[in-house]
This record gives C-alpha cells, sequence and structure tokens, in this order.
C-alpha cells in the first residue's frame, strides 16, 4: 500500500468519525416551563361571557394569541383609546432620546382651549412632561394630549402622522387617526384588534413606562381626578390601561392583568354605560384566566439545538430563537404540547448570525399553534484546507446533516 493509499485511508477515517456527529434534531423537550400537574379529566371551556359590546378581543399579551372575539376587526370610533397611541408615541420618542420626562412643555392656547375632558392646564405655563403624561392617563386630558403632540412634533398634524406610522408599524391595519386625543372626526378609527395590539406593545416594549397605566389619582393645578378604570379600584391584579367614551364610541375600555404569570389583556368597545364596560372586561379576564395558561417555551438567544455544520471553522453552531417563545394553552393541556424541531440540511460555511437555518414547530394534541425560525446564535466562517477537503468527503457519506 502506497503512501498516497494509506493518506486516503486516513482521511476517510477521519470524516466516517466526523459523520457520526451529524444529525438533524427532530424533536427538543420544551424548557422554561413549570413541570404541569396531570389532571385526570379533560377540562371543559364554557363559551367566552355574552358581553353587551359592539366589539371585544381578548389577547395574551405574551404570546400575542386571540382567546376571544367579536367584531374584533371591524373599524370602531375609538374616544379616548387614541390617546394610548399618543402615549405609545410618546414612550418611543423619550426611549430615542428626543425627548425626557423632565422636558419643561409650554401650554399653548390650542392646548388650554381643547373642549373635553382635561387636565385643566394654565395658558402659558409651563409642565414637565411626565406630569402632562399622568394627566393623559388618569384624567384623560385631553389639553395634556395636545400639548404633548405640538411638543414632540411641532404640531396636531405631524403628530398624527407619527402615530399613523405606528400604526402601519405594528400591523394595525384597520386603524387611522386625525389628532392625539380621539374626539369624534371622520376618518378616524380603530379595531379592537388593532388597540389590542397597541396595548400589548405598550407593555412589552416600554415596561418601565407601563408603570404609569395604574395610578389612581393626579391633582394638578389643585384639581384632584381619578382614573376612570374602575377595574384598578376592584381588582389588584389589574394596572392599565385606558378608558373611552363619546356618543358615538360608546363607553370603551382596555385593561390589563397578570395572575400567576400569564397576563391578559381584553378591549371592549361600544357598551351602554361607565359600570358595563368594566363589568364586561372584567367578565372577560376573570373567564380567560380561569381556562387559559401561558407557558415560557423557549428564550431568546440561548440554544435549543447544537446543528452539525460543514466547511467551517466549527463542527457545530448553536441555534436559537430571536425572541422569547410562549404558547396559550387551555389549562390541562400542558401534558399534550409537544416541540419539534426542521433544520436545514447540511448546513455548510459561511454561518452567519441572525440567518434562519430551519424552524421549532409547537403542537398540541396534534395541531400546530405556534412556530418560530431557529436561527445561527453566531458566525461560523469557512475553516481551512484540511476542514473543507474531510467535510467534502464526510458530506458523501452522510444522508443527514
Amino acid at each position: 500500500m502506497n503512501r498516497n493509499t494509506v493518506f486516503i485511508h486516513r482521511l476517510v477515517a477521519v470524516c466516517l468519525s466526523t459523520v457520526a456527529l451529524t444529525g438533524i434534531a427532530s424533536s427538543n423537550p420544551i424548557n422554561d416551563s413549570p413541570t404541569p400537574t396531570l389532571t385526570q379529566q379533560p377540562i371543559i371551556i364554557p363559551p367566552a361571557p355574552s358581553i353587551d359590546a359592539r366589539g371585544y378581543v381578548l389577547m395574551d399579551a405574551n404570546s400575542g394569541k386571540i382567546i376571544a372575539e367579536k367584531n374584533m376587526d371591524k373599524r370602531m370610533p375609538p374616544a379616548s383609546l387614541t390617546k394610548l397611541m399618543t402615549l405609545y408615541v410618546t414612550s418611543e420618542a423619550i426611549a430615542n432620546g428626543q425627548a425626557h420626562l423632565t422636558d419643561p412643555v409650554r401650554i399653548s392656547k390650542t392646548a388650554w382651549q381643547r373642549g373635553g375632558s382635561r387636565m385643566f392646564l394654565k395658558l402659558g405655563s409651563k409642565v414637565p412632561l411626565h406630569d402632562l403624561i399622568e394627566g393623559i392617563i388618569v384624567a384623560s386630558g385631553n389639553d395634556a394630549c395636545v400639548a404633548t403632540a405640538q411638543y414632540i412634533a411641532g404640531n396636531e398634524t405631524s403628530f398624527a402622522a407619527l402615530m399613523n406610522y405606528n400604526a402601519k408599524k405594528l400591523g394595525m391595519t384597520n386603524t387611522h387617526y386625525v389628532d392625539s386625543t380621539g374626539l369624534p372626526k371622520p376618518n378616524h378609527y380603530s379595531s379592537p384588534h388593532d388597540i389590542a395590539t397597541l396595548a400589548r406593545a405598550i407593555v412589552t416594549e416600554f415596561p418601565e413606562d407601563y408603570v404609569w397605566y395604574k395610578q389612581k389619582w393626579i391633582k394638578h393645578n389643585g384639581i384632584r381626578q381619578p382614573n376612570r378604570n374602575r377595574l384598578l379600584w376592584r381588582d389588584t391584579s389589574v394596572d392599565g390601561l385606558k378608558t373611552g367614551h363619546t356618543k358615538a364610541a360608546g363607553y370603551c375600555l382596555v385593561a390589563s392583568a397578570e395572575r400567576n404569570g400569564t397576563r391578559l389583556i381584553s378591549v371592549v368597545m361600544g357598551t351602554p354605560s361607565d359600570s358595563s364596560r368594566s363589568d364586561d372586561s372584567a367578565a372577560l379576564l376573570n373567564w380567560g384566566f380561569r381556562f387559559y395558561k401561558t407557558y415560557k417555551l423557549f428564550s431568546a438567544n440561548n440554544a435549543v439545538t447544537q446543528a452539525r455544520t460543514w466547511l467551517g471553522e466549527n463542527k457545530t453552531v448553536g441555534l436559537g430563537l430571536q425572541h422569547d417563545m410562549y404558547a396559550t394553552i387551555p389549562t390541562g393541556s400542558y401534558p399534550q404540547l409537544k416541540a419539534s424541531m426542521v433544520i436545514t440540511p447540511k448546513i455548510q460555511a459561511p454561518i452567519k448570525q441572525g440567518k434562519s437555518y430551519g424552524n421549532v414547530i409547537i403542537t398540541l394534541n396534534n395541531n400546530t399553534i405556534a412556530s418560530a425560525p431557529l436561527v445561527a446564535l453566531s458566525d461560523n466562517p469557512v475553516g481551512g484546507l484540511w476542514t473543507k477537503m474531510t467535510d467534502h468527503i464526510a458530506m458523501l457519506f452522510s444522508k443527514k446533516g
């Protein structure tokens, strides 16, 4: 046997040993979740409460799952629920360093004379932006909205353009804003689904600001006003968000509550009274918490699996998710939850961090309920000559990977 033959035999042996490392992961245990208690009997879920509203939606804040709805994509007058977008744009400006909570905002005549619910700002006074935010949330102050809009965007028309830009960014396809307050105007509308999407964005994108939404009282210019969200007074698990009312819109309420690690968002629009919007929201939340639970399945930027890679400096690359993955499922059904993975065959270097190389799929009773791309958690550049030679030969023997 000559030297060349010996070299080839050794090279094949190396490659065959490398093949043993290959393989496509087909399943993976769900982690980051508590060990469930097995139930002896299936949970019977009754229909969602029947409520007297033009439309409503009940959404999980973490997974985004819609648990119950009625006319959720129907366009309706949003009244002061509009102010959630005013607040979202303001939080974004603060997060981007374009505005600061301590900034003094001069109160213009336009803001001062705006009708409807008010914070009772003084004409020409200078009020910290933080105080205006509280005035919008607690007192639903139209004057505070206009002052904030003028401070951030110059005037309310330009601010409305920012509102519509962010609505599009968030996927709010049945929403269009004309002003920052929600006072009735043609072509100013939203939907229960869109407003729930917006509320979810406020909760998840600006958690440091979300604490403002549970404030019960505000006092400004010697006038003390309560938060109109009655659920803040009745249910300690409720910590937001906003009420709304006009003759055209009826009584509206966006509420959010967290119980035992699950956070739900309810939106009711077009109810006949102040008490009904509170009672209906409470009914939806109680029903949702009773019969559904949300589990965190995988954490972002943690390796779900190690995938074999070819021609790279490293033999494997960690694949994971770009965002935390949650599933909202009926109470007691966790044991039936399964995760599987489909990984791109024969992944070859160069590997780019953040690029998708497969998917993780979540099923419940054999029905797909969620999926997300598996992305490379690090780069893996092309290896040296020896690596490329051995991997090229090993790939010929590999049936998978």
